[in-house]
């Protein structure tokens, strides 16, 4: 089969796999689940490029988001950002394995694309982690151009980095991934490259006036968990264990699936022998150490001794909360695993005299075959549903209301369970659906542990006991919430003025003229993005303009005689 065609049937399968899941919510109207929040309109608020008080987690996603929806309506961005994530991670993968042969490649992308971690970070709502794990493959194919010297490969870098960077461990994830292939000798150049496209989200947190300490309840509460009778770290192995067992797919705690873990893993290893063969081998030695760092990370909470040193760590280094919901990490055990179990397929297919087709058709549908429930949006886990029309109605008041003050969202919860989203957990869209700067209660509940938020506006906010306590602290607007738990405090709403109502949202005015609230210069936050996208363009322009505009110029010297 020539290339082109081979192509053809690459992307054919990969986007029959991002169809097999997706299919059921491209309808409109908009997936929320967990923390996957998307509105129609997103505006850009300071908290979108980390210039307001809580940590800058989702920056700058959020500001990339709220770009975006100013010309695509918010439900169609977040249909292509999903069907985009499986798609690129299987054709990554099938693209990066080293081989002649069609079918090993359909193994590699099956076997990247549908795993444990897809599914469990696509039902708690983590999306910008999924572009990262879709990205993983392309960066580690760019580097290793970028280590064998080839032509515009540093182009290429940037460009498969740039939608990976999105959050701070998208940006480490990819970090590392550059790095490690690259190699030692293009150190400098591959952690330039990675400091600059970080630059976003890195000068919001180093210029962060409520420091970035994090509470070391967290620990206990976002550790790996073990999603079988197996221990957590063989959870982890299959490239699963994350924290919250709701989102884990009911295959997962199949008697059988830590022996299939365990033999995935061993099927892996053998193939990273050949790997090494085609590839040299420091690259596969590389890769295959960075995916153990992942599983050690991934894993630290549950081992001995590692709960008391992450929860120094918490209290003790700035920063050290990006180890929190250490399963993140495992992405970087994907790749050698894939790649490993496609080319231990292809070896033992070889030694075959008859049936190889058949064991690479059975390679191929392995991974589905022990992980169905990821098909069909989870068999309805997540489906697309629409805002009421309160939300629109809501957002046209403040838009043209120019009273300065921000929003506080009630009941004080970071989570919310509406009737109209059939009752799931989702993340209280108002900060993204609205457009001002809307303060909601980061304190997390995670079974009966709480672990303290991190935006310090928030401490006068829960102190209030009046309206014009919340004045007081900046907050011009109240936003009632309806069906959904929690409770209001009803002397926080006395004596305010009730300015829209609804089914499910009231907005109410608070009295008196806000406290006006001191917001960081935006220059050098402006700056850090400015500079960001310039290396991107600059990528672009390289892999689009240098070759014929050089080459024309060589063309036209004079030539001596």
């Amino acid at each position: 089969m020539d290339a082109r065609r081979e192509r053809l049937v690459l992307v054919a399968v990969s986007a029959g796999l991002a169809s097999l899941v997706f299919l059921p919510v491209l309808g409109r109207g908009f997936v929320l689940s967990y923390d996957m929040v998307f509105a129609q309109r997103q505006s850009l608020v300071p908290d979108a490029l980390g210039l307001g008080s809580a940590l800058p987690r989702s920056v700058p996603a959020d500001a990339v988001i709220a770009l975006a929806t100013a010309v695509i309506p918010g439900d169609v961005v977040q249909k292509i950002v999903l069907v985009l994530s499986l798609f690129m991670a299987a054709y990554g993968a099938a693209r990066l394995v080293p081989t002649e042969q069609l079918g090993t490649r359909i193994v590699a992308a099956t076997a990247y694309a549908w795993t444990a971690y897809f599914a469990e970070r696509l039902f708690i709502g983590h999306w910008p982690l999924l572009l990262t794990y879709a990205c993983l493959p392309w960066i580690a194919g760019a580097a290793l151009s970028v280590r064998r010297n080839e032509p515009r490969a540093f182009a290429r870098l940037v460009l498969a980095c740039a939608p990976a960077v999105l959050t701070p461990p998208g940006g480490v994830l990819a970090t590392l991934t550059a790095i490690v292939l690259a190699g030692p000798r293009k150190l400098g150049h591959t952690l330039g490259l990675a400091v600059v496209l970080n630059l976003p989200w890195l000068v919001p947190t180093l210029l962060h006036e409520g420091g970035t300490l994090s509470d070391p309840a967290g620990v206990a509460a976002f550790s790996a968990r073990a999603e079988s009778w197996g221990p957590a770290i063989l959870s982890v192995l299959g490239l699963g264990g994350i924290w919250n067992g709701d989102v884990v797919p009911g295959s997962r705690g199949a008697p059988m699936a830590p022996v299939l873990i365990l033999v995935t893993v061993a099927v892996a290893m053998a193939g990273l022998r050949p790997l090494a063969r085609r590839w040299g081998t420091a690259p596969p030695r590389a890769l295959l150490l960075l995916g153990v760092l992942g599983v050690v990370l991934a894993a630290l909470a549950t081992l001995p001794f590692g709960e008391p040193v992450l929860s120094w760590a918490m209290e003790h280094v700035p920063g050290a909360g990006l180890l929190r919901d250490a399963q993140k990490w495992v992405a970087w055990w994907a790749l050698p695993v894939a790649l490993g179990f496609a080319l231990a397929a292809e070896a033992a297919a070889a030694r075959l005299k008859a049936g190889a087709g058949a064991l690479i058709v059975a390679a191929a549908l392995f991974p589905l075959l022990t992980m169905p429930d990821l098909a069909w949006g989870g068999w309805g886990r997540i489906e697309a549903v629409p805002y009421p029309e309160d939300w629109n109605a809501v957002h046209r008041v403040l838009a043209e209301d120019d009273r300065p003050g921000d929003v506080v969202a009630l009941p004080l919860s970071t989570f919310r369970g509406f009737a109209w989203n059939d009752h799931r957990t989702q993340l209280d869209p108002a900060p993204r659906a609205l457009p001002e700067t809307v303060l909601v209660d980061d304190t997390l509940r995670v079974g009966g542990e709480e672990i303290d938020g991190e935006d310090s506006r928030m401490d006068r906010v829960r102190a209030a006991k009046s309206p014009e306590d919340l004045s007081a602290a900046g907050i011009g607007w109240i936003l009632v919430e309806h069906g959904t738990p929690g409770r209001v405090d009803p002397r926080l709403l006395t004596g305010t003025q009730r300015v829209w109502s609804g089914d499910w949202l009231t907005l109410y005015r608070t009295p008196g003229e806000p406290a006006v609230t001191e917001t960081r210069s935006p220059v050098p936050v402006v700056l850090a993005n400015g500079v960001a996208l310039l290396s991107i363009a600059a990528a672009l322009l390289c892999l689009k303009l240098p070759v014929r505009t050089l080459s024309r110029r060589r063309n036209s010297l004079p030539r001596k005689e």
